[in-house]
């Protein structure tokens, strides 16, 4: 399966933007929840986007893989639509829908570190591994301890910050990778 253009344009994108956001939910986090949710909601439908891309992309040839890719992109548009259609429920709904956002998409990311090692990069393979590996921590830490993540919003908005930084560096380090690969 060849791609007609070996660079990955929309990781780059989704990278830069990730890294926006992480930089603006870092230096401004009393005001994440207000004015970032209407980010959040596009950036959670572009991530989506690219993700039923893969699904689109991949599900013929093998199959876990792309179905977990599926739901984690269904979920991601229907979260950031959620967000950017009522943003006063996106505050709220946030302590909750963000980290099940956080799950779905690093357990997507995790099934498809088979591809990234045979790219051969393994600075890239055990980044991405790190990263998503650690994004499963955090989602599970924010799902299970709601009210904690309420009352300590802005270390939560640290944490996720910083994870949104790292993930962006990831998609863009995902674009260049696969400038020289075949998928």
């Amino acid at each position: 399966m060849k791609r007609k253009n070996g660079f990955g344009w929309s990781e780059l994108i989704v990278g830069v933007l990730l890294i926006l956001l992480g930089i603006f939910a870092f230096i401004r986090p009393e005001s994440m929840l207000t004015g970032a949710v209407v980010i959040y909601g596009v950036i959670a439908i572009v991530m989506g986007i690219e993700d039923l891309v893969v699904y689109a992309r991949l599900s013929r040839f093998i199959s876990f893989g792309p179905m977990l890719s599926l739901i984690s992109g269904i979920l991601s548009v229907m979260c950031g639509v959620m967000l950017i259609a009522n943003p006063n429920v996106g505050k709220w709904a946030l302590t909750i829908l963000l980290p099940i956002w956080f799950i779905a998409h690093c357990i997507s990311e995790l099934t498809r570190t088979n591809l990234i090692r045979l790219i051969g990069n393994p600075f890239y393979y055990y980044f991405s591994l790190i990263l998503n590996i650690l994004g499963l921590v955090l989602g599970f830490v924010m799902i299970f301890s709601p009210a904690l993540s309420f009352v300590t919003l802005r270390a939560i908005c640290y944490m996720v910050a910083i994870y949104l930084i790292l993930f962006g560096i990831e998609s863009i380090i995902a674009a260049f990778a696969r400038r020289n690969s075949d998928w």
